[in-house]
């Protein structure tokens, strides 16, 4: 058992000691500011070493009616004690500093790791696991270097304390020492158990920031379906769980401040009960004993700020842990791309025996192939749950295939060949429930062209028929849509992704069921538009409602996986029974 624990204890050594020399590289940018905290905290330390002794000065003084001196005393601590303000006025001033921009710095790589993440992985997850290590963890990072050597320096200054009580007795020294044995001892036994419930409550806050991210965006969804009363049950349920968590380390904290609180007046009882037995021995001279009663917190201190320090370390330790979990390609799978660049792509896509699965267990897609040459305008149908999305998911790389399932070519060329920029920069996507950022109009066309003018906007605007309804804004292409577009229809918020997607200027177009949010005029203004593109993109369509793809060059139906049928319209409703049933289904 004694081995197992040392072992234990030397995995998490290594592991603090990796994660320092990990975290440090958000730290030297900022280290000028790091040792000026640590200078300014090593002078605080020794002004309150000083001071015990200066109020002891003080008490002598006046027990021997030393008046005069008495008043030069007390002129010369609130000297001590105003200096003491302007350090630590000072130290503050810096160290917050140093936090915002350590911070900063942290939370700016776990926003751009994150973003690396697999589309998997963001599926499986729930938000509020990168929101609490954004906002939490990453603190805990930062703060760690100064306040590590804030608190190395009171330690270090509180053990003078104790070396100087060696020096005047060794009777003294050697009870204190066996009394902050004894405490340490306590302390050791609540940290753990401390620690070991802050593990679970930090686990059960992450699923709890995602539940209350996903209320207050679904909050429309909640009341629309008269479902406050669930939520609010569900949430409160959650949320007690964490704080139950909170309210154990609360008890852990009282029962042993209890404990301390039973074994601090008996310590100080004895330390006095021992002086007044040297005094009385003439082995302690009463100037001294006053001076190490005035001590008697230092030494007490001592053990505050030992404890701090392993409270410090382990806090830090696990908050490492998790932010690199998503730092490191380790935990949380990264997307990966190929070293081939190609600016611009001709447009050409072949699939070749794909078979794909989510779950590593069923297959969504079965042996699919075709060929779309570039410049074409070519459709996917089929029943929901075929695997016609999966297709477009294939295509842009938000999802990956095993090596032996098949080829996906982009002119020619392996898709796994490809960088990053070749393939995303050269393929559009219009989603069927796009994301629309809580920024203006102008700002959402901006993400995917930062140098938009007034007349290039109007234009792709007009394409969409979104022009006139946004003339009608008070503020026009600059007001604010609100989180998620939620100002917006449907409709406006689908035609804003289109001519978004547009603006991107790419050689490959993905439609995912773009149209289906629109009414039966607005889908024919989009169809309209997409015609309009025909001959300059490479057009690839996915969609339920058929009225839309009737003019593409190609149209692919899909079933269970598998590519069933392909051909044009007319050869379609001709041959296969399949489209035939879809399209006598639409009221056209």
């Amino acid at each position: 058992m004694t081995e197992i624990k040392l072992q234990e204890q030397k995995l998490e050594f290594k592991s603090l000691l990796r994660n320092f020399k990990r975290s440090w590289k958000y730290v030297k940018k900022e280290k000028g500011r790091l040792f000026g905290c640590i200078f300014l905290s090593l002078l605080l330390c020794v002004l309150s070493v000083i001071m015990p002794i200066l109020s002891a000065k003080l008490l002598l003084s006046l027990t021997d009616g030393l008046f005069e001196q008495l008043l030069s005393m007390a002129i010369f601590i609130a000297c001590v004690e105003g200096i003491v303000g302007i350090f630590n006025y000072v130290y503050n001033l810096i160290f917050s500093k140093y936090l915002l921009n350590v911070n900063l710095e942290i939370q700016t790589e776990i926003v751009k790791e994150t973003l690396k993440l697999e589309a998997s992985e963001l599926d499986k997850k729930s938000s509020g696991i990168f929101l609490d290590r954004l906002n939490v963890d990453t603190r805990e990072i930062a703060d760690v270097f100064a306040r590590l050597g804030d608190a190395l320096m009171d330690v270090l200054s509180n053990l003078g304390v104790l070396i100087a009580i060696l020096v005047v007795n060794k009777i003294m020294f050697f009870y204190l020492v066996v009394t902050l044995l004894l405490l340490f001892y306590v302390e050791n036994i609540r940290m753990k158990k401390r620690f070991a419930v802050d593990r679970e409550k930090r686990a059960l806050g992450e699923k709890n920031t995602g539940l209350v991210g996903e209320l207050v965006r679904g909050i429309r969804d909640i009341k629309a379906l008269n479902s406050e009363t669930f939520f609010m049950k569900k949430t409160s349920e959650k949320l007690a769980e964490s704080l139950n968590k909170n309210y154990e380390m609360q008890k852990i904290d009282f029962k042993y401040s209890l404990l301390n609180n039973f074994i601090k007046p008996i310590v100080s009882f004895g330390l006095i009960a021992l002086g007044v037995l040297l005094c009385v021995n003439e082995k302690l001279l009463i100037s001294n004993f006053l001076i190490i009663y005035m001590y008697q917190n230092k030494v007490q201190g001592l053990l505050r700020y030992l404890t701090f320090v392993i409270e410090l370390l382990k806090r830090f330790n696990v908050s490492a842990d998790r932010v690199f979990d998503i730092v490191d390609n380790t935990k949380f799978k990264k997307e990966t791309f190929g070293k081939y660049h190609k600016d611009n792509l001709n447009g050409d896509v072949e699939f070749k025996n794909v078979y794909f699965s989510y779950d590593g267990k069923k297959d969504v897609l079965k042996d699919v192939s075709f060929k779309i040459k570039k410049h074409q305008t070519v459709s996917f149908v089929g029943r929901s749950g075929s695997g016609k999305s999966t297709i477009l998911n294939l295509i842009n790389r938000l999802y990956k295939m095993d090596d032996d399932r098949g080829e996906i070519l982009l002119d020619g060329v392996n898709i796994k060949e490809y960088d990053k920029t070749s393939i995303r920069n050269n393929i559009a996507v219009v989603t069927q429930t796009p994301y629309i950022f809580n920024m203006t109009i102008r700002e959402n066309l901006e993400i995917v062209c930062p140098n938009l003018s007034n007349k290039k906007m109007k234009e792709v605007c007009d394409a969409v028929s979104l022009s006139d309804f946004i003339e009608t804004l008070p503020d026009k292409y600059d007001t604010l849509v609100g989180e998620g577009g939620l100002t917006l229809s449907g409709g406006q918020r689908q035609r804003l992704a289109i001519a978004r997607a547009i603006l991107k200027d790419t050689k490959i177009i993905l439609f995912d069921e773009a149209t289906s949010a629109l009414d039966n005029e607005t889908q024919e203004e989009v169809r309209k538009a997409i015609n309009n593109m025909k001959g300059n993109y490479t057009i690839i369509i996915v969609a339920h409602r058929l009225s839309t793809v009737i003019d593409s060059d190609v149209i692919h139906v899909i079933d269970n996986g598998k590519l069933v049928a392909s051909g044009s319209h007319k050869d379609l409703m001709k041959n296969n029974d399949i489209y035939r049933k879809l399209y006598k289904k639409e009221d056209i």
